[in-house]
């Protein structure tokens, strides 16, 4: 008999402080949101769908800016059974709303993103460059499936960011490394470097917190689960260059620019009113 799977809707003592230091930061670090045993057991599961969603194979030299930082695999959820349950986990999306303060979230899509032995640095980015949402309530839940170091490439935030909102139509790349180390010198955005991360912790940031991360420089690797949340009730935004008009075909399939944002793959993975 399988041992039975861990029920991750337990709910997460989630401290006023820490809500408060997110909503100041926009960005936030909390220990154990899940348990080691918890992801042990979904990460076969996560690294079987991760594999299957995989679409980058060249070496590492033949690879720019972007694709050197880290392989990135999108829809976990749709792979298998265990990794659905694990990307729905209403602990998490609890977590994600609470943070936002808002009474519900949809899911906009999850990914892995796994940085290589020798995988290049993160560029500094907003996420919510790519992500055509009328709404300033979103929120990135970064986990790491394994003990990770700063040497193998944890993230790296600008605090107070979010409250600039839109920084610039910057893709991640050597451009947006340029052009937000300068703003963030000359801003003097304290630089909140992460520390060592226990499989289980995670750290949640905000669509337009600027994060980035080093290189991984060691012979492990990276390996991390994202989840990105919307408030329910959010609208389609401006389809306003082709990253937005990409992710609008991929993650609202059918929905327009001042629909509510609820496709076929935004499910409710918390709400109060349920």
């Amino acid at each position: 008999m399988s041992p039975r799977a861990p029920d991750l809707s337990t709910p997460y003592a989630l401290a006023a402080e820490r809500k408060s230091d997110y909503r100041r930061d926009g960005h936030v670090v909390l220990r154990a949101l899940a348990t080691a045993a918890e992801v042990e057991h979904f990460r076969p599961a996560l690294l079987e769908g991760a594999e299957a969603s995989r679409f980058e194979r060249r070496p590492l030299a033949e690879r720019d800016t972007y694709g050197r930082a880290f392989l990135q695999m999108f829809n976990l959820w749709r792979q298998n059974e265990v990794a659905r349950n694990f990307v729905f986990a209403r602990r998490f999306a609890q977590v994600a709303a609470e943070l936002m303060g808002v009474e519900g979230v949809r899911l906009y899509h999850d990914q892995a993103l796994f940085k290589e032995p020798g995988g290049g640095a993160t560029p500094w980015h907003q996420d919510q460059f790519y992500w055509p949402l009328e709404t300033d309530r979103t929120i990135t839940l970064w986990m790491p499936l394994v003990p990770t170091t700063p040497e193998m490439g944890v993230m790296t935030f600008a605090s107070g960011s979010h409250e600039l909102g839109h920084l610039g139509d910057f893709a991640i790349g050597d451009e947006s490394q340029a052009e937000f180390d300068r703003l963030i010198e000359a801003k003097r955005l304290p630089r909140v470097a992460g520390e060592f991360f226990a499989p289980g912790d995670a750290s949640f940031h905000s669509g337009w917190t600027l994060h980035s991360a080093p290189g991984n420089a060691t012979q492990t690797m990276r390996e991390v689960v994202t989840i990105i949340y919307f408030a329910d009730g959010a609208r389609v935004g401006p389809l306003d260059h082709p990253n937005r008009r990409f992710d609008r075909d991929a993650w609202l399939s059918g929905c327009e620019p001042g629909d509510l944002a609820a496709g076929p793959l935004n499910p409710i993975l918390y709400s109060l009113r349920v």
